[in-house]
């Protein structure tokens, strides 16, 4: 798919890796939705002039049904018609098994994975009906390996690459795309946050010595969506730390 002129909604990309994204796409030429719970300030917006291309904010909770639809059906009226979804959205709410409540566990599944549900199943008609498209949905390595505090995390990232799995298997023969992206430890607004004796012993499980940079991600979301005999994969961009 030749992503030039083409149309993307990043869900959950006001800041961070989705932010990223979206700027990947506007500057190969797409146009792009921003899209967060908030609404998508004129100042965001602005970041996006120099790239010609029309870029436009929906806000919405991905997590509702209702709302899902609604910001698909606004875009295609806004835009035309939508050729990609990068369902990058996601929270965490980290504690340990034994302290995690059914509403700790549910709530990070409800965004995390029934959100994308939502948002796919919300494109995939008119994607289908076009016979093309390309659906990236950013899962994570800890999605992969598990990780010390963070079951409903791990459970919603992992839940992810199968629910991926088996769309791409639904509707690979209608020219729709569905892959997978785990990021590792990635630069961010929730990395920041991290303390840096945790950093250093983060740093000491990935191969390459580094955090990653958004933009990195975002350079394989884009990849993605542009091959077109590709599809049900996961890429780790992690820096070597799952390698087999």
């Amino acid at each position: 798919m030749e992503i030039k002129a083409k149309n993307v909604f990043v869900t959950g990309s006001t800041r961070g890796i989705g932010l990223g994204i979206a700027h990947e796409f506007a500057r190969r030429g797409a146009n792009v939705v921003l899209n967060g719970r908030s609404e998508i300030s004129e100042e965001l917006l602005s970041q996006f002039v120099d790239y010609g291309v029309k870029v436009i904010g929906i806000s919405g909770d991905i997590s509702q049904e209702a709302e899902a639809k609604r910001m698909v059906e606004e875009a295609i009226s806004e835009l035309g018609s939508l050729d990609v979804l990068v369902n990058n959205a996601g929270i965490t709410n980290d504690k340990l098994m034994l302290k995690m409540t059914e509403a700790d566990f549910e709530k990070v599944l409800k965004i995390n994975l029934t959100g994308a549900f939502n948002m796919t199943q919300a494109v995939l008609k008119p994607m289908t009906k076009a016979r093309q498209g390309a659906i990236i949905n950013i899962s994570s390595v800890v999605g992969l390996t598990g990780n010390v505090g963070q079951a409903n995390y791990a459970a919603s990232k992992a839940g992810l690459i199968g629910f991926s799995k088996s769309v791409a298997k639904e509707v690979a023969a209608r020219g729709v795309r569905v892959n997978v992206i785990a990021p590792g430890f990635i630069e961010s607004d929730m990395t920041d946050v991290v303390p840096e004796k945790m950093k250093d012993a983060i740093l000491g499980q990935i191969p390459m010595k580094r955090i990653g940079k958004a933009e990195e991600v975002a350079q394989v979301v884009a990849f993605l969506a542009e091959q077109e005999y590709l599809t049900g994969q996961i890429i780790a961009i992690d820096g070597g730390m799952t390698m087999i």
